[in-house]
């Protein structure tokens, strides 16, 4: 009787084995390069902060997955604008070419 209880006990822990959770993908990312410093950076319309460079390294931001429109500003003046697309667990790099829309 033993041996059958501790057959059973070996054979559901071993299910559990093959239930694991699946790791959560990270964040999708938007990293803003070559912006002016002192510029404001907006998502889909939503202000997320300037774009002053610190120490060389470029603004991250955290989105969700999905298509955006990343715009640079300069007080009320779009002088940077770009459509894009960011799948679950990617990173997209923004490049600022000197005030040139992407559209």
């Amino acid at each position: 009787m033993k041996t059958f209880l501790l057959l059973i006990l070996l054979g559901l822990s071993g299910c559990s084995w093959f239930h694991r959770a699946k790791p959560v993908p990270d964040s999708p990312q938007l990293v803003v390069t070559g912006a002016p410093a002192g510029s404001d950076v907006f998502v889909d319309d939503v202000k997320n902060g300037q774009t002053a460079e610190v120490n060389g390294k470029p603004q991250v931001l955290s989105v969700a997955a999905g298509a955006h429109v990343v715009e640079i500003r300069a007080g009320s003046t779009v002088i940077y604008r770009e459509q894009t697309y960011v799948g679950s667990g990617q990173t997209r790099l923004i490049k600022v070419l000197s005030g040139k829309s992407r559209d």
